[in-house]
């Protein structure tokens, strides 16, 4: 058992937490240091996913409308040429 969390976390706990806390530690000073809280960076990853669903289907309509737009030529010159091409044989 110890040898799986050993393994697991990538080295023996106490490390691994002290390295955590020195790691967080720093990241927190630089953080503030610029002067971001966690609910600026809360906000940030709610705005930058609301922007990303926004795009995503905003642009699978704006392609569903393209494939209807040109489906309108391409499909009738597609049959009329099988039907040419049938005639001929």
């Amino acid at each position: 058992m110890s040898e799986r969390i050993h393994r697991f976390l990538g080295g023996s706990p106490i490390g691994v937490a002290v390295r955590l806390i020195l790691i967080s530690i720093l990241v927190g000073f630089i953080l503030s240091w610029l002067d971001w809280n966690p609910r600026d960076i809360i906000d940030w990853v709610v705005r930058s996913v609301e922007w990303a669903w926004r795009q995503l289907f905003g642009s699978a309509e704006r392609a569903v409308y393209y494939f209807l737009l040109g489906a309108a030529i391409v499909v009738p010159v597609f049959i009329i040429s099988r039907l040419l091409k049938l005639g001929r044989r």
